[in-house]
């Protein structure tokens, strides 16, 4: 019985010793789309609004009718944490640096707070605070309408 009727074990080449210049023009073409359409982010970061179990913010009745023009916004998905728009998660500390550098970018700064409802209103009072202190003219808190029966 035959069992190797080509007999291709003895037929393969050797492989080559260096690379072509393909290889390094391939590679290079690699890193240079990687640069130019790369993203710092595979996923992009942001907030679920309206997704169950995800970001919400506070209903309040009449929401719509206190509402301001703002310049600069800031985050708080839940307890503790800061998500600002050009630096992603910053903590308490840093949050001072960043508010005192968006108060010097603009004329009359002002101040948006989108909070989810599970934030105390001690850290959004912490935040107001240090925003004033920073040199932000007004504060505003983030407040979806109720949806009021009649």
């Amino acid at each position: 019985m035959i069992t190797r009727p080509l007999d291709l074990a003895s037929r393969p080449r050797r492989m080559p010793r260096n690379f072509d210049a393909f290889y390094f023009i391939n590679a290079g073409l690699i890193v240079l789309f990687f640069l130019m359409f790369g993203s710092r982010f595979v996923l992009a970061p942001g907030l679920g609004v309206g997704l169950k179990g995800g970001f919400a913010l506070p209903a309040m009745e009449g929401a719509k009718a206190t509402a301001v023009a703002t310049n600069v916004f800031i985050s708080m998905p839940r307890p503790g944490v800061v998500l600002v728009a050009d630096e992603g998660k910053i903590d308490f500390t840093q949050l001072d640096g960043w508010l005192q550098a968006r108060a010097k970018e603009h004329k009359a700064p002002v101040l948006l707070i989108r909070a989810d409802g599970s934030v105390p209103m001690q850290d959004i009072a912490d935040i107001e605070a240090r925003a004033t202190a920073a040199g932000f003219i007004y504060v505003q808190v983030a407040f979806e309408e109720s949806a009021v029966e009649k």
